[in-house]
């Protein structure tokens, strides 16, 4: 096949990388040395696949911050009210910035059938400022303070007692997982019901969840902090009576974005090492 024929192969991140580096000039004589910082030699024994891995490179971001909100709400509070002798369950929404303008105009939202949503809570992110009084990764051109995670168990290693007997050390795979990004992240709630006695329901059971750790169990879990709840009791005129409640909620989480300095600068697996120790007996 000739070389214009040739399907053309992409270059690695490595190879765009380097085509944008210039050379470094010494203004003193002009002379061309290279770069002057110091490059770590590649080194293909710390290219570890994740391929048939069920633990995947670890990224966190906003959209898993905020799933954890809807789970602890969910699953932990359940916020509930009882309406005609009936509990009912308050349903939980994102406030979209449709949404949300809606609420703050007409007092309540509308269903897609214009019907008035009631009881109802609605929540939405409104501010994130980065916290830097915990640990960080240093550089975000080249993070260099990772965590260490082992996997305590791999089908590709298996450790019987045969191993035992000829003292092979069990191969253990493990994680390398740069430092986060620690954020403090605020929210703005609006709960809207009938009755000030199912809105009392509500803020005591929110008012009871803060300072403690929101989230799922199994996955990510963040202290949540409520200070104050507004309550304000609307008369829209011509329109339905809407008792409301808004407050703010402060959660300390962390993100660990999908960037590519963070895949180019860390080690995202390796492997220990093992040996395989063979003595012989004289007879």
């Amino acid at each position: 096949m000739s070389e214009r024929g040739r399907k053309p192969i992409p270059k690695s991140q490595r190879e765009l990388s380097l085509s944008h580096q210039e050379p470094y000039v010494n203004p003193e004589n002009g002379e061309t040395a290279g770069n002057p910082n110091p490059t770590s030699t590649f080194n293909r024994g710390n290219e570890v696949s994740f391929k048939d891995d069920t633990v995947k490179p670890f990224s966190l971001g906003f959209k898993e911050i905020d799933e954890t909100l809807f789970y602890y709400m969910e699953n932990i509070i359940k916020p509930t009210i009882q309406q005609n002798g009936v509990v009912q369950k308050v349903p939980v929404i994102y406030g979209s910035p449709e949404k949300w303008k809606q609420i703050q105009k007409d007092g309540y939202y509308r269903d897609g059938k214009g019907k008035i949503m009631l009881p109802l809570i609605t929540f939405k992110r409104t501010n994130i400022e980065k916290n830097r009084s915990i640990t960080n990764k240093l550089d975000a051109n080249s993070p260099n303070n990772v965590s260490i995670f082992t996997k305590s168990y791999s089908k590709n290693n298996t450790y019987d007692n045969f191993n035992l007997l000829n003292n092979k050390i069990p191969q253990k795979e493990h994680y390398a997982v740069v430092v986060p990004d620690y954020v403090t992240i605020t929210y703005d709630f609006i709960i809207s019901t009938y009755y000030v006695e199912q809105l009392n329901k509500l803020i005591e059971a929110f008012n009871y969840a803060s300072d403690s750790y929101w989230g799922d169990p199994e996955k990510f879990k963040f202290k949540a902090m409520i200070d104050s709840f507004a309550t304000p009791v609307e008369l829209v005129q011509g329109g339905e009576r809407v008792v409301k409640s808004t407050f703010s909620l402060r959660l300390y989480g962390y993100i660990v974005p999908e960037t590519i300095q963070k895949e180019l600068s860390s080690i995202k697996k390796f492997n220990n090492k093992t040996s395989v120790v063979v003595q012989e007996k004289i007879l």
